[in-house]
């Protein structure tokens, strides 16, 4: 659940500042326009973030000589044109194609991650490809897919088109229909093959065509057997749909020698589980989220990425191939439990939201007979808390029309509760609507009480409205100014108790402020 955040030791804090030659042009509401309108790709960056500062430039440097622009907007000066995109948080990175065909950045926040993926959206879903260009395609990337396909041969060309519109944002497709090429690389019609930079550097799909046997097989196929878990490649695994079994050890060596010992047990169970090693020096913290032990080392443990289950190995019990043969049989047999992470269920709900934890998440999200809004946060989330005073108030207003026998609204620290859905940001807001509690819906839009009840209106079962006018209540609160400054003075008055109590406060405010900073620049897991 709190992968995105808690795995945050994974290699996002770093660099050098960038070069004051900077092909990362600097746009204003000015120049924005114009900038999105005359070129055909461009990335934006909105807000700053200094760990990603040196890798964005060294993108736009590298990415320059493919006539893709990367920008940046400032947000604190443009806050208009930032939310005009629907920017909540910093850095926001968008894709533009003119002004109007806007989409989110989805990949990783390195330099090669957003020049691959940048690349991918500057080519068309499918290159037609040559004996003059299938070796230079081959390499362009570290994992790219080849369809050989007979031109006449209309079905399989369409399925493997429909695949590369789908992925395209995660590999590069290529296609031939030269039946002397697809013989030199050792593949007949109709076939896939994907290439790679590591492992056996190729895997051929010959199998009876269709679009979820070829995207289950380019998942499957670009992980590598033992792999290591990064912000590059962490979303890959999770993409698979596969349990992912983690090797955590403090040095590169230790790393190296527990996955030689364990590679046979990889290969036998290739088609069930990925494998991966991870640095518990640098990013231990995401044992926790495992449910192991933080501090004891080597470990291991298995999640199961689609109900975000965790099967942690007894940390007492020394990782040899009998053991971890005998406990991967025993879990793709079904006969491991899962560890499951819960705090207590509270005795009383107090106040308008529900609260959620792990013990009574089913009883509550997934009561068929309401539609229920669920907010996913952490403790030390800015965001989530400049969220709690209009989410109280958004459930209370439900409370106070009568409206809680058809909608909840509900929210669980995502932090210190399992919870059945992979957490990739907080806060991230999901409608499980009545009767359909298998499809919730995300919410993407602003974080105001209006567009909160516009998105319970439309999306649950029921279509139930209640009304806010946050320009009216605006109003009160500035009318109530006068008063609260009065009551502040007083405050002040009130001697060096309180005075104590509040730099009390300023000092937990600045340290949970620099956690969040942190946090925020990991987001890639």
């Amino acid at each position: 659940m709190r992968y995105s955040f808690t795995t945050v030791a994974l290699g996002l804090l770093g660099a050098a500042a960038a070069a004051s030659a900077s092909d990362v042009e600097v746009l204003t509401k000015d120049t924005f326009k114009d900038f999105v309108s005359t070129n055909d790709l461009v990335l934006a960056e909105c807000g700053h973030c200094k760990a990603l500062a040196p890798e964005y430039e060294e993108a736009a440097t590298t990415l320059k000589e493919k006539n893709i622009k990367l920008a940046k907007v400032d947000c604190t000066e443009e806050a208009d044109l930032c939310q005009s995109f629907g920017v909540e948080g910093y850095p926001t990175l968008k894709v533009f194609r003119g002004e109007e065909n806007v989409s989110p950045y989805s990949g990783a926040r390195k330099a090669p991650a957003i020049v691959s993926y940048m690349t991918k959206q500057s080519l068309p879903a499918v290159s037609l490809l040559t004996k003059e260009t299938i070796e230079d395609f081959k390499t362009a990337d570290k994992v790219v897919l080849v369809g050989y396909f007979a031109a006449d041969d209309k079905t399989s060309n369409a399925i493997y088109t429909t695949v590369a519109e789908k992925l395209r944002d995660s590999y590069l497709f290529g296609a031939s229909s030269d039946a002397d090429l697809a013989k030199a690389e050792g593949v007949s019609f109709p076939s896939v093959a994907l290439y790679k930079s590591f492992d056996e550097g190729k895997s051929v799909f010959a199998e009876t065509l269709s679009a979820d046997a070829i995207e289950q097989f380019a998942k499957t196929a670009s992980i590598p057997l033992i792999g290591e878990v990064g912000p590059e490649t962490y979303a890959g695994y999770m993409a698979t749909g596969m349990p992912l079994a983690y090797i955590f050890a403090e040095t590169e060596e230790e790393r190296a020698s527990i996955a030689a010992t364990l590679k046979p047990i990889a290969e036998k169970h290739r088609a069930a589980v990925s494998f991966a090693t991870i640095d518990a020096k640098a990013f231990g913290a995401h044992a926790g989220n495992l449910n192991l032990k933080a501090d004891q080392w080597p470990a291991f443990a298995i999640q199961d990425t689609v109900n975000n289950k965790k099967f942690p190995f007894d940390q007492d019990t020394a990782i040899t191939e009998e053991s971890i043969s005998k406990f991967l049989d025993e879990f793709i047999a079904g006969k491991v439990e899962p560890s499951i992470k819960s705090e207590p269920i509270p005795e009383k709900q107090e106040g308008p939201v529900q609260i959620i934890v792990a013990k009574n998440y089913d009883d509550i999200v997934m009561d068929d007979a309401k539609d229920v809004l669920v907010e996913f946060y952490a403790p030390w989330c800015g965001h989530c808390k400049a969220l709690s005073p209009k989410y109280d108030i958004l459930a209370e207003l439900y409370v106070k029309e009568g409206l809680d026998n058809k909608v909840t609204i509900a929210k669980v620290d995502a932090t210190a509760n399992d919870v059945p859905d992979e957490i990739q940001g907080f806060p991230t807001i999901k409608l499980f609507k009545a009767g359909d509690k298998a499809n919730p819906i995300t919410y993407s839009g602003s974080r105001s009480i209006e567009d909160l009840i516009k998105f319970v209106k439309e999306n649950g079962k029921y279509e139930v409205e209640v009304t806010y006018d946050e320009v009216a209540e605006g109003a009160k609160t500035e009318e109530s100014l006068p008063k609260q400054a009065e009551a502040a003075t007083e405050s002040v008055k009130s001697g060096a108790e309180e005075v104590t109590e509040a730099v009390k406060s300023a000092a937990s405010e600045a340290t949970e402020a620099a956690k969040e900073a942190v946090e925020d620049m990991h987001d890639e897991l």
